[in-house]
């Protein structure tokens, strides 16, 4: 008897789906990520946002375009964006909002945070 070799079946990512009171997402940022996925190639790609050790405060930012979901990832739809946090990030960003300003100076993307304790004066880390 030939046993049968043929790769198993990739199968698809588990994640959860949450909503805004996790992240919110502004009109002007969900508009800059709508235009740089659509831009990568990704037209159906997700936003991911986490929270990562490091900066001058103790925790920073980090934020990725992703073709989509991974396992244990949180899934929100805000703005027409799909956005996706980690569990252990998601404690960190409950009920913050993304927003993008367009300026010269201090432009790009900000996050309102309020579990954050303090910030760095960049803005770019936090404490919780």
């Amino acid at each position: 008897m030939i046993a049968n070799l043929a790769s198993k079946p990739t199968s698809a990512p588990n994640f959860r789906t949450g909503d805004e009171r996790l992240v919110k997402l502004t009109p002007s940022a969900a508009q800059k990520v709508s235009t740089l996925l659509t831009k990568q190639g990704r037209p159906a790609g997700v936003l991911r946002v986490a929270v990562v050790g490091g900066g001058c405060s103790g925790l920073q930012y980090k934020m990725d375009l992703q073709d989509g979901p991974a396992s244990r990832d949180i899934l929100v739809e805000s703005g027409g964006v799909r956005v996706v946090v980690d569990p252990k990030s998601a404690l960190y960003v409950t009920g913050s909002e993304l927003d993008y300003i367009e300026a010269l100076q201090d432009g790009g993307f900000k996050v309102k945070n309020p579990n954050a304790a303090t910030s760095c004066s960049c803005g770019e880390s936090f404490s919780a």
